[in-house]
């Protein structure tokens, strides 16, 4: 019996110590080619459209040539896939398959919103999209504070750091009729 509560005392220091570890830190700063390189975020999102409101979780992976998009529940159930490529796109909604050849059109189409792909994937990472023209307003530290650019007004709400070349962590996107809030928790690069 003595032998079984030490054994239990012992998994639970080791247990204990597991919990002290330092955690792998989080990125604040974008690396170097940023505009070109694969991450994927894990994140929420608040989408405002007309007189409707939802609020879900978000992962995205981004690649040169493909994006996926896993829409998420507050339990962390995969609600809706959405994907593109080069060639087309495709949204998986519970059982049902929809596929077009633009990935916000079908996003509108189904969801009765969008996430504007084209320019988001380097809004989020702090930076305008080079192949399009665009108004920014810079903080005094360099980070731009907001954006228009494509028709939609990207205000960037916080950073990780107060350093240039900082990640954004909360972003506000505005387009007609529809608001976002989209709020960052993790980043990983290469995935």
């Amino acid at each position: 019996m003595m032998m079984r509560w030490r054994l239990i005392l012992i998994w639970l220091v080791m247990l204990s110590g597991c919990a002290l570890m330092p955690s792998s830190p989080k990125p604040v700063a974008r690396p170097a080619q940023s505009e070109s390189a694969p991450f994927a975020l894990n994140g929420r999102i608040s989408i405002k459209h007309l007189e409707t409101r939802q609020s879900i979780g978000l992962h995205w992976t981004h690649q040169a040539q493909s994006d996926e998009i896993l829409l998420l529940t507050p339990l962390g159930q995969t609600a809706a896939r959405v994907y593109r490529d080069t060639r087309n796109a495709t949204l998986d909604d519970g059982g049902k398959h929809y596929q077009a050849d633009n990935v916000e059109s079908l996003m509108e189409q189904v969801l009765g919103w969008h996430l504007p792909l084209n320019g988001l994937h380097y809004w989020v990472l702090g930076m305008a999209d080079t192949d399009s023209p665009a108004q920014i307003e810079r903080a005094e530290n360099g980070q731009i504070s907001v954006l228009h650019q494509d028709g939609w007004e990207v205000r960037f709400l916080r950073y990780a750091d107060s350093k240039p070349d900082s990640l954004p962590t909360r972003l506000q996107l505005s387009h007609e009729d529809l608001q976002v809030q989209l709020l960052v928790d993790e980043w990983q690069w290469n995935p």
